[in-house]
């Protein structure tokens, strides 16, 4: 069962993929660097759901944060490198502080500072590894609506109709219900 943050981090560390997977980000000497969103999210609703074997991913979100190198070809070239130590993760790379730009939202300050604002409180989730290998959570919005199985808006999508449709339409279109049937969707009203 997980009730706490430190549960989560054990699951974590007793789970060799995601270990991998973390190992493998590391290796990229990244500043603010996290593994986030669905890598955290679905692991959570696996185990919650009984599941025996892991939901595929899409992608394997990695984030960072450098406001010194902006550009889009060094997030490939990170990405090669992380296919060449692990080919078989779908692996997705961004910098946190260009992504305002592309997803027009105000500038980040960090990389946590972006996870607090991705669509849900339960995709707003991050992992990394300091110096000495011990995993790190990030979780701005808490664990909980993950570990009950809630989405709902982060506060950022709940400010504006326009920002409202943006979170409608992706709980929409990911089908969530369809792998994890206990899940729950809130829904925006906007009067």
């Amino acid at each position: 069962m997980i009730r706490s943050e430190q549960d989560l981090i054990r699951l974590v560390q007793q789970d060799d993929w995601m270990m991998d997977v973390l190992h493998a980000a590391k290796t990229l000497h990244l500043p603010d660097w996290w593994v986030c969103a669905g890598f955290v999210r679905s692991k959570i609703w696996d185990v919650l759901h009984g599941f025996a074997e892991r939901t595929p991913l899409p992608d394997v979100d990695v984030v960072y944060f450098d406001p010194g190198n902006l550009n889009e070809a060094a997030e490939k070239e990170l990405e090669r490198k992380l296919y060449a130590i692990r080919p078989n993760v779908p692996w997705s790379v961004k910098n946190e502080a260009r992504m305002h730009v592309i997803n027009q939202m105000p500038p980040f300050i960090s990389s946590t500072d972006a996870i607090a604002n991705f669509t849900e409180t339960a995709t707003a989730l991050g992992l990394t590894l300091d110096e000495q290998d011990r995993v790190r959570l990030t979780a701005p919005h808490g664990i909980e609506d993950a570990v009950n199985l809630v989405v709902r808006p982060t506060p950022y999508y709940m400010r504006s109709p326009d920002r409202a449709r943006i979170y409608e339409n992706r709980v929409s279109n990911k089908r969530w219900n369809e792998t994890w049937p206990r899940v729950v969707i809130e829904h925006i009203r906007m009067v």
